[in-house]
């Protein structure tokens, strides 16, 4: 076994030494993971977090060289957050064996990108595993959920965000990020966040530009209104740099339209019954711990017609 597995194995037998409820999982019920976690609207983020990923050059030519984005970008977009929740929600075993799935198959990730963008230039060598190209991604998935809990539900304290942070050190670990290279708290992980935002790091070039058109685009002509609003708002959501590095327009109308959905998810999402609001896999990790079969049919059934409405070759 290769260094890199023997000390991921040592984390993931770390983190499992500290799990109090195997029935739980890493989090559990009590944990803000799981309080974040469960809202359906952070999918409203979900396009914000797969753009900022692919607005690193390493990032963007792995997923357009290794993966399905081009044939099937909302499918990838689906089981990147079924991995997600499978360790968010899942029981230890499933946490762990979702960890593990993740961490193989980026293994096998490796390759050359293909153009000079940013600090990196064509023929610069890539992998899953660089550490570097980890830890932005689990800085834009964790910065995603902050942003978008705080313009729909109200700001969040610095010690909420604090809590929050020192959980994702354990999501972020399980993600193959090592434990010496996360921020040591939340101060240092919004300073490392913005420098790098700011660097040459960051560099949106021509495959991610392609795969965000895939993202927002959709064959069926009645689900295109659909995905153009999702592109405004995801746009709205984007840092201004990253914004204009896929050139996506957000003038006058757009940013009309971004301002009136937000101030309607606002006003409705509360008044939505919990079944409503709450993500299938949350749903089944409350039954899973309540002794009930953990399967949501009913939620999992919307995914699957969403799904089917926006890309029906799925």
């Amino acid at each position: 076994m290769s260094s890199v597995y023997t000390s991921f194995e040592a984390t993931m037998a770390e983190l499992a030494r500290h799990c109090e409820d195997p029935r739980a999982g890493l989090f559990g019920p009590g944990s803000l993971s799981w309080e974040m976690g469960r809202e359906a609207f952070v999918f409203l983020a979900g396009g914000r977090a797969a753009l900022l990923q692919t607005a690193h050059p390493f990032v963007a030519h792995a997923v357009d060289q290794h993966s399905a984005t081009k044939t099937d970008p909302l499918g990838r977009f689906h089981r990147t957050f079924e991995a997600v929740y499978g360790i968010i929600f899942g029981d230890l075993e499933f946490a762990m064996s979702q960890a593990r799935k993740v961490f193989h198959i980026h293994d096998g990730i490796k390759g050359l990108i293909r153009e000079d963008v940013g600090r990196f230039h064509r023929d610069d060598a890539y992998h899953a595993l660089d550490v570097e190209a980890l830890l932005w991604v689990h800085a834009t998935l964790l910065d995603s959920a902050l942003v978008t809990h705080e313009m729909i539900v109200g700001k969040l304290s610095y010690d909420y965000k604090s809590r929050y942070y020192e959980e994702s050190k354990i999501f972020a670990r399980l993600f193959g990020v090592p434990k010496d290279a996360l921020p040591k708290d939340y101060a240092a992980f919004q300073a490392y966040y913005h420098d790098a935002l700011d660097s040459n790091m960051i560099a949106v070039g021509e495959p991610a530009r392609e795969m965000a058109d895939f993202l927002f685009t959709s064959e069926r002509r009645a689900a295109r209104p659909v995905m153009r609003w999702y592109r405004t708002m995801t746009a709205g959501l984007l840092p201004k740099k990253v914004r204009e590095g896929y050139r996506m327009k957000f003038g006058p109308k757009e940013r009309f339209v971004y301002e009136a959905s937000l101030s309607a998810i606002r006003l409705g999402a509360p008044l939505l019954p919990e079944r409503l609001r709450y993500t299938p896999a949350y749903v089944e990790a409350m039954k899973r711990l309540q002794g009930l079969p953990a399967i949501d049919p009913a939620g999992r059934r919307v995914e699957q017609l969403i799904l089917d409405f926006v890309q029906p070759s799925l």
